[in-house]
């Protein structure tokens, strides 16, 4: 998707503050832009519009809504920036840990809104490319670790050499064209079934 082309919600109950994002937005080239002005019922618009980026203006947040937000932020899986006009240390780590990419104290100027968007997509894109690694990680570990309890089950119920038990598992993840952890996780179970 061209960046140019987002779909990018805009969530703000004082419309002139949501005025100036949007025209910051316009601005900077950005044609799809939705404005909402009620924080009920938002997770239903974002599951209709499906938007790219989410701009959320808290004027005056309250504890109650700020954790809607955050739990609703948690779940989208999106660049969001949010504005307030003031905060705390609590509030600030719970944005992060809501999975907020942009969080603006005390500046929301039209000028800044495209440098805003930028930092928030390419701080999204960081940490899912992030997650996505350490996702890998943790498969490789959990593949591997299955392999080297097969390996021993062969070992032990076979005979072979440490050697010969990852070949005998190689051959046969080649032989039936999967994965060397999916053959070895058979193996597990069924020496499991049979102890």
């Amino acid at each position: 998707m061209a960046y140019l082309d987002l779909t990018i919600l805009v969530i703000d109950e004082n419309a002139i503050r949501a005025s100036i994002i949007e025209e910051g937005l316009r601005e900077a080239g950005h044609a799809k832009v939705t404005v909402v002005h009620e924080v009920n019922g938002i997770a239903r618009i974002i599951e209709t519009l499906q938007p790219d980026v989410i701009f959320i203006d808290l004027e005056n947040p309250n504890r109650d809504m700020m954790e809607h937000l955050f739990q609703l932020t948690r779940t989208v899986g999106r660049p969001i920036a949010m504005f307030v006009d003031r905060s705390d240390t609590a509030s600030i780590e719970a944005a992060v840990d809501a999975g907020v990419s942009a969080y603006i104290v005390d500046g929301l100027k039209k000028e800044r809104v495209k440098p805003i968007l930028d930092m928030a997509v390419s701080r999204f894109n960081a940490f899912s490319r992030l997650q996505r690694e350490l996702a890998d990680a943790k498969s490789a570990l959990e593949e591997r670790k299955i392999v080297e309890r097969a390996k021993g089950i062969l070992m032990k119920m076979r005979g072979l050499t440490e050697e010969q038990a990852f070949a005998l598992l190689r051959q046969t993840a080649m032989n039936e064209k999967k994965k060397m952890s999916d053959i070895a996780q058979s193996v597990v179970t069924a020496a499991g079934l049979l102890m």
